[in-house]
């Protein structure tokens, strides 16, 4: 099954994201699904996901995309994820994936290559995206492995250490796209704005430990400040007294002087 790596690692009695239980048509032709999700966990990272055969194939880009044909962005193949996961944002409070899912972008994307499947087993995927952020011409080039922490080349590797990479067309720049719009496509908040909206005062006193916990204690600090704002802002409209319109006179009453 496509999706049992994706289950085997998550507990959905404690985790929102959706179990990928629901049946899907396989799209055969036309425009399919994309999505950027970007995610602060142990560290902020960006999930490229491209609809293909019921599921949506996943990167994490560490980095997150470039606009910049010159800059040639690692990606991670990860476990294929379930097409709901297309609109999921929130918190994932604890176990894997622990931390904040924004869906930064979405969209529809076309393969440039006549057979997706034996572009992934050849390790060049070259496909349009069409979404709100990121648009225009892409490719996605298996390499050999990157070994270390710094990053470095390595030989051999398993193969899940890609490359994303933009072709130069009217939709290239210089411009850091991350930068320039931060923002959910979906609720338009930021990463703090999603984690007010759920349940800070709940990480408070049991957020995730280790590096987890340090990437997100910022995050969780502005988070509960904004959600306390809007507790005390929602309690002063509850108790201000209401404020009722004055009848204006009847037709026909209003004396003269």
């Amino acid at each position: 099954m496509a999706l049992e790596k994706y289950r085997e690692k998550r507990d959905f009695t404690k985790t929102p994201e959706p179990t990928g239980g629901s049946q899907r048509r396989k799209q055969e032709s036309g425009p399919l699904f994309f999505c950027v999700q970007k995610h602060l966990a142990s560290h902020l990272h960006y999930d490229l996901r491209l609809e293909h055969d019921g599921v949506l194939l996943s990167w994490a880009v560490p980095k997150g995309p470039s606009l910049d044909p010159t800059v040639k962005r690692l990606a991670m193949h990860v476990e294929d994820h379930p097409l709901e996961y297309g609109e999921f944002e929130g918190v994932i409070p604890e176990g894997y994936g622990a931390g904040v899912v924004m869906l930064w972008d979405r969209g529809t994307w076309l393969p440039e290559v006549p057979d997706v499947g034996e572009a992934l087993r050849k390790g060049d995927l070259k496909f349009t995206l069409d979404g709100y952020k990121l648009k225009g011409s892409w490719v996605l080039v298996r390499t050999r492995g990157y070994g270390g922490r710094g990053g470095s080349r390595a030989e051999g590797g398993d193969g899940r250490s890609w490359l994303l990479i933009k072709h130069r067309d009217e939709w290239s720049g210089a411009l850091d796209i991350t930068e320039f719009a931060p923002r959910s496509v979906k609720s338009d908040e930021d990463l703090e704005g999603i984690l007010a909206a759920d349940t800070p005062a709940l990480w408070e006193s049991g957020r995730p430990g280790g590096r987890i916990g340090v990437a997100l204690a910022p995050v969780i600090e502005r988070a509960a400040t904004r959600r306390k704002a809007a507790n005390a802002q929602a309690a002063k409209s509850k108790a201000a007294p209401r404020q009722t319109a004055k009848k204006p006179p009847a037709k026909g009453r209003v004396k003269h002087r």
